[in-house]
């Protein structure tokens, strides 16, 4: 008679088989296998991976560690069972973007996912790594969304990590007697929590790039600006990024004068006796764009993101690359032509009356650059005052800092894109369009009204491709940004070309 006795080997092994098990810091974690796309098989192919979600790298930030620096999560006994995403610090839906990020209710807010190709063949295989950080204005957006899936990206042979952090001004408010930052210190604990377990799901510790778009971006360059995070990544990637920077005074100013309206004192026992609920209102109504000024609110930005605050943060993020911080890492980074241009895409009647000397000087634009900058855009002015009005926009919060930027970095290896593809909904490459194209997943859901029908699945192919290179060697696959000035066109077809933001320079040049 045949012996049947299985041993806790082969117990193990058959669970693996019906779902992913790996070993981590804190216990061990079972997620669930998927399939992804198999290159020249069509729109489905039998590749498999797997997904780790909603894997805790932190206590849950409530009570006395609402605002407090987060704390490493201790360990757990059994399996977690990582099948669905955590709870995401954003709660209900803000309405900020075009990407799906949907929101899931809970405490336990500080959570990352992780895409492998198979755990039981991958560990040890030192894969190279991706960790995304997502956008939203800091006070927005979700790990969770289906575009941000990596089973594209580990077809591709990078294991890819998505987390979550706090948000608005649980995550980035001053309070007078809290760690400043806690948003930030939330990326650099995920980004620790990397260093220790992701060669468990087969991925290199010594070979992390970190991405982001709009907020996620200026995340990424943050952390490359930061002296305390040199160690946790190898490469950046920064994808239309929005750097805050905000002063340590306009910080706390605008703490205490959200607990003044509040009426408790900006402590933590003050603002920790209210309900979450309460304090996003108020948030919201202190920073409700209102109609005035749109140069002014380009200029200053939002006083919610990370601070100077001289502990993590040291200087603004531009004088910390003057200074040569991050000169050791390869960048990527780069904008869509008409970010913004949503904003005033419906604003054309309104426009239409208005002198385009106003117009500009409205928007913030010198005196002296408004001729020059009408000249370079003469093509976008064509089509009308709205457009011209989007593209300052974008310009001015998005393009001129990438040319500076680049200055500010030196002879640090930089490379510049730009993403001209319009979209066949909106006419023009507006803000998050090339966001499924990084990811390669055109056939993800809610993306006609982000793109239209039928986006250029050629392009996605160009976009995601290069980003594959730049994680796995440090190199996207065009010339640096150096004296040529050559950068990466995406549109159908793309190309390299110097001067690529030359309607930009009349800007610059005024230092605006």
């Amino acid at each position: 008679m045949e012996n049947t006795q299985t041993t806790p080997a082969d117990e193990a092994a058959a669970a693996t088989a019906a779902h992913p098990e790996v070993q981590i810091s804190a216990g061990r974690v079972r997620g669930r296998w998927h399939d992804t796309i198999a290159p020249g098989s069509g729109p489905r192919g039998n590749l498999r991976s797997a997904a780790f979600l909603g894997i805790p790298f932190a206590e849950a930030p409530v009570g006395e560690l609402r605002f407090a620096a987060p704390l490493p999560k201790a360990p757990w006994q059994g399996v977690f069972d990582a099948a669905a995403f955590g709870p995401t610090a954003q709660r209900g839906d803000p309405g900020v973007t075009l990407i799906p990020e949907p929101s899931v209710p809970g405490e336990s807010t500080l959570n990352v996912n992780v895409y492998t190709p198979s755990p039981e063949t991958a560990t040890g295989a030192g894969l190279p790594v991706l960790v995304y950080i997502h956008g939203g204005g800091y006070f927005a957006g979700s790990p969770a969304s289906p575009w941000y899936d990596g089973r594209n990206f580990t077809r591709d042979g990078v294991v890819t990590v998505t987390l979550s952090y706090r948000l608005g001004f649980d995550g980035f408010g001053w309070i007078e007697d809290a760690p400043s930052n806690r948003g930030v210190r939330d990326w650099l604990l995920a980004l620790e929590w990397v260093q220790q377990n992701i060669a468990a799901f087969g991925g290199d510790p010594a070979r992390v790039t970190i991405a982001g778009q709009s907020a996620g971006g200026g995340a990424v360059m943050t952390l490359l600006g930061m002296e305390k995070a040199q160690h946790l990544f190898q490469g950046v990637y920064a994808i239309s990024g929005a750097l805050a920077d905000v002063s340590a005074a306009r910080s706390e100013e605008f703490g205490r004068r959200l607990a003044a309206e509040l009426g408790v004192a900006p402590t933590r026992a003050g603002l920790g006796a209210l309900s979450e609920e309460r304090i996003l209102e108020v948030q919201k109504k202190l920073t409700a764009f209102d109609g005035g000024d749109m140069g002014d609110i380009v200029e200053n930005g939002l006083p919610l993101g990370p601070s100077v605050d001289g502990d993590l943060i040291l200087r603004p993020t531009p004088e910390s690359f003057r200074a040569g911080v991050g000169a050791d890492k390869p960048l990527v980074l780069g904008a869509t032509d008409d970010e913004f241009t949503m904003a005033t895409a419906d604003a054309g009647k309104a426009m239409a009356l208005v002198p385009k000397g106003v117009l500009l000087g409205k928007l913030g634009v010198p005196k002296e650059a408004r001729a020059p900058y009408l000249a370079a855009n003469a093509d976008v002015l064509a089509k009308g005052k709205a457009r011209l009005a989007g593209r300052v926009l974008t310009d001015r919060m998005f393009r001129v800092a990438i040319l500076r930027i680049v200055a500010d970095r030196g002879a640090a290896p930089t490379w510049v894109y730009r993403f001209s593809w319009p979209s066949g909904h909106f006419g023009f490459a507006e803000h998050c369009l090339d966001v499924p194209f990084f990811f390669d997943c055109l056939d993800g859901p809610a993306m006609e009204p982000l793109a239209g029908p039928n986006p250029p699945q050629e392009l996605a192919d160009e976009v995601h491709a290069a980003a594959v290179a730049f994680i796995a060697g440090g190199d996207p696959g065009w010339p640096r940004y150096g004296a040529e000035e050559i950068a990466r066109v995406y549109d159908t077809p793309s190309r390299d070309e110097a001067d690529a933001y030359a309607s930009v320079r009349p800007l610059l040049a005024t230092g605006r």
